[in-house]
């Protein structure tokens, strides 16, 4: 019989679902495996998809940030959705949602419909995503839940990055659309698994959905893409573009104000009172959007300037996912150790000298020294920086507030990366080229960067409250559970 946590379970010494561990770390690992992987595998497939569907960048953008819009707004409501009907539950309805919309998107007639299908997959996926991570805080306490997060955060990273790799030699061996069909068998998977667990946590029958909020920030996200994407296929001077962009700001304008005087707001304006959970963001705003442009960038460039293969493409990007997969779950080990200042600051600056590396690539194909270097480099640092991110932004809140706290920074971190691809246009000059590449990295090292140099001003360590044990940082209530 499934029973619910009520909000002071998840404040004591037990963890709620501390029985279900090792099945919640494998769901959680799956679930957003399938969620970061479809938002990575889909970018080696655009050449495929503009040569079969037409529409150009244009659509090849529309199929990456139709994605990026509904998982990023959305994601939020389904952290208050998560805490209004329990985590366990959410995950589960995600699933479903998610595996529907992969099978539309396999048998996609033409770019619209295809786009279409892309926004559902985001819905799921922003069921899925805040909370996965939300099962794992209240599984695991104490170093050992950092550790999780590590792993989890290995895999999920991972993700992103093998997601080309495994595109590519789908795409090359039997086609764009089998990507969508394959991305069901994990979620069956995982649909079995959710099932062993014998427990849910949610705060209780209080909780509310801000249905005013989940407005604004749709529209607002939406609109402010809308305008971004158009503009490179009508202008800025374009009436759609301008009154789009209108409507998206004053939609985020608005959206402040009403957070602050909801009744039950989406964004609890109070978290970002807690120092290390407001400047976690704002770095998880500039370095994701750095990965963002990454993802799109360079797959593009190798396929459509050195003229590689879909499948030789995605390799190109393995070389971060390998050290991804080494070394996540050591650094998230020492994070918890010496705290996470020094990783999040040294790592981005690092990625971000990987990202200048690759301007060395020019028009003749050479990846042994024109891109590879860079993705090493790069992949170390983001190896150095994701693990301490995360566990920092969600050991900054209570335990309660994990779930909306992991939809807050998953939004920020999808949005930030919707927003940058929304504006490759304007920094490839409407078609991918060797000097829109190098813009490209450019834009990357500086976020990289600005990343680095905002988490070695902001971010504290947490003080040690006992030699053998080292948390992330508390905020009242405090967390109490101890790790067994």
């Amino acid at each position: 019989m499934t029973h619910h946590a009520t909000p002071g379970a998840g404040t004591g010494a037990g963890a709620p679902l501390r029985d279900d561990r090792r099945v919640v770390l494998v769901v959680a690992i799956l679930a957003s495996f399938v969620v970061s992987l479809d938002s990575s595998v889909v970018t080696v497939a655009l050449p495929a998809i503009r040569h079969e569907l037409g529409g150009g960048l244009i659509v090849q953008q529309w199929t990456v940030d139709a994605y990026l819009i509904t998982l990023g707004a959305l994601i939020l409501v389904a952290g208050s959705m998560s805490d209004l009907f329990g985590r366990v539950r959410i995950v589960r309805w995600g699933l479903v949602v998610f595996g529907i919309a992969s099978i539309a998107c396999a048998a996609a007639p033409d770019g619209v419909f295809l786009v279409v299908a892309r926004a559902f997959q985001g819905v799921g996926g922003a069921l899925i995503t805040p909370s996965s991570l939300a099962l794992i805080v209240a599984a695991f306490r104490g170093v050992a839940q950092t550790r999780a997060i590590g792993t989890w955060t290995a895999w999920s990273s991972a993700a992103v990055i093998a997601g080309p790799v495994l595109g590519g030699v789908i795409v090359d061996s039997i086609g764009w659309r089998w990507i969508f069909v394959l991305t069901a068998v994990p979620i069956a998977v995982t649909i079995v698994l959710v099932r062993r667990i014998s427990a849910d946590v949610r705060t209780g029958p209080h909780a509310r959905v801000d249905v005013v909020g989940a407005a604004l920030a749709v529209v607002g996200v939406g609109a402010l893409v809308l305008g971004l994407i158009e503009q490179g296929r009508v202008g800025w001077s374009s009436p759609l573009v301008i009154a789009a962009i209108v409507v998206g700001a004053a939609s985020l304008v608005a959206f402040v104000p009403w957070e602050r005087r909801a009744p039950a707001p989406l964004v609890p304006l109070a978290l970002f009172r807690v120092r290390n959970f407001a400047v976690g963001n704002v770095a998880t705003l500039s370095i994701y959007g750095a990965l963002g442009m990454m993802g799109f960038a360079v797959t593009l460039f190798v396929q459509e300037v050195w003229a590689f293969p879909a499948w030789l493409a995605g390799f190109a990007t393995l070389p971060p996912t390998l050290l991804l997969l080494a070394l996540s779950t050591s650094v998230g080990t020492w994070s918890g150790r010496l705290g996470p200042r020094i990783f999040m600051s040294v790592g981005p600056v690092l990625g971000g000298l990987g990202a200048l590396l690759m301007l060395v690539a020019g028009e003749r194909p050479d990846y042994w020294w024109g891109i590879l270097p860079g993705m090493l480099l790069l992949g170390f640092g983001l190896t150095l920086m994701v693990t301490p991110l995360t566990s920092t932004i969600l050991g900054s809140v209570s335990e309660e507030q994990a779930g909306v706290g992991s939809a807050v920074n998953n939004a920020i971190a999808r949005i930030a990366s919707l927003v940058v691809v929304a504006l490759a246009g304007v920094v490839l000059g409407g078609e991918m080229s060797v000097d829109g590449f190098h813009r490209a990295v450019i834009t990357m090292a500086v976020l990289l960067v600005v990343g680095g140099v905002v988490s070695a001003i902001g971010i504290r360590n947490p003080e040690r409250t006992a030699p053998e044990r080292t948390a992330p940082e508390r905020t009242a209530p405090e967390r109490q559970g101890s790790d067994s």
